[in-house]
């Protein structure tokens, strides 16, 4: 939903900028063709623009997703972490401490396909 939010945001300050880039520049008559080859010369901009913007959105989400500790972490952070639930949440919280993340497949916390969608997000640090 913040990805959304951010990139349409986004999305509407480039089209003001160009829309308004485009206005202040056309002061004088301009025939339609000329029209047409600025817009979409500014279009483009727009796009390209917007896909930049949305990629660091993309990245900066991605740094933000750190590694979580299994053995510190709160049930809401578990919660985070993709395909787990409520049970398994409670099920990790309660197998702890953990010396290492892959015990959560060794005591059959969770499945390993449910392991691969989250091996590169957890931690068993003490």
């Amino acid at each position: 939903m913040k990805l959304h939010r951010l990139c349409s945001m986004s999305l509407i300050l480039l089209l003001s900028s160009s829309l308004a880039t485009f206005t202040a520049c056309s002061s004088k008559q301009d025939n339609p063709d000329e029209i047409r080859e600025r817009t979409a010369q500014a279009t483009e901009t727009v796009r390209r623009d917007t896909k930049a913007v949305v990629e660091g959105v993309k990245e900066g989400m991605r740094s933000d997703n750190k590694a979580i500790n299994i053995n510190k972490a709160t049930r809401e952070d578990l919660l985070t972490l993709p395909g787990i639930t409520e049970h398994d949440a409670d099920r990790i919280i309660a197998g702890r401490p953990f010396d290492d993340a892959h015990d959560l497949i060794s005591r059959h916390i969770v499945s390993d396909s449910e392991y691969a969608k989250i091996s590169d997000r957890v931690i068993a640090g003490h």
